[in-house]
């Protein structure tokens, strides 16, 4: 597979196959991983997989928080206000997931139901948590990691594999140390739900958009 077709072809997958992921392939792809480039080589991401009865008991607690209105808890703030530009963008994707699944806006009951299935990682085989050690400089850290959860995606789909990039998975930042084994010295910083598309579901189908060239990119010469 070439770069240019991994990078316009990965899409985030919102149901996945009840198909067991291979050990051995997640090593493959997360060893490649560790080849993404960090600042001076640094390095400073950590890697915890969740998977089998620790991914189901997470799934289980993290929607039935959800279900009694329990208060986010992240460890690194999630941003609530965004420019007008990007609330759009984000509106409407939000509005090609929901059309996809032909869940109107004034259905309550189906949107609260995706939303379950959010807290429930889509019912992914594998959870994939990048965290960093609270002694590191965060704003870096969080470059360095934005670089290893993109090429462990690319790399992902290059063997057929589907990711989602799930801040659901980091909400509840209590329960994931606890339940994933993970020190109180480590920051939750982004969770990737990992397994085999299901690629005939009209959520992963859907139409994606990106933005024009001119709107991002200023040349100066």
């Amino acid at each position: 597979m070439e770069v240019r077709s991994a990078v316009k072809d990965r899409r985030s997958i919102r149901q996945f196959l009840s198909k067991p992921v291979p050990n051995e392939l997640l090593n493959e792809i997360l060893s490649d991983s560790l080849w993404a480039p960090s600042w001076g080589n640094t390095q400073p991401w950590e890697v915890v997989v969740a998977a089998g009865e620790a991914l189901e008991q997470f799934k289980k607690e993290s929607l039935a928080a959800l279900d009694s209105g329990q208060a986010f808890d992240p460890d690194i703030t999630i941003p609530e206000l965004w420019p007008a530009a990007m609330k759009q963008r984000y509106k409407d994707v939000g509005k090609s997931v929901l059309g996809a699944q032909s869940i109107a806006r004034e259905d309550i009951e189906g949107r609260d139901r995706y939303y379950q299935q959010m807290f429930s990682m889509f019912d992914a085989p594998v959870l994939v948590m990048f965290i960093v050690d609270k002694d590191v400089s965060l704003e870096y850290a969080m470059l360095d990691v934005g670089s290893i959860m993109q090429t462990f995606c690319l790399l992902a789909h290059e063997k057929g594999l589907g990711t989602c990039i799930m801040a659901t998975s980091i909400n509840y930042a209590k329960m994931a140390h606890r339940l994933l084994k993970i020190p109180d010295s480590k920051r939750l910083v982004v969770g990737v739900a990992l397994g085999w598309p299901d690629n005939d579901a009209s959520v992963n189908q859907f139409g994606r958009q990106r933005g024009e060239l001119s709107e991002f990119v200023k040349w100066v010469q």
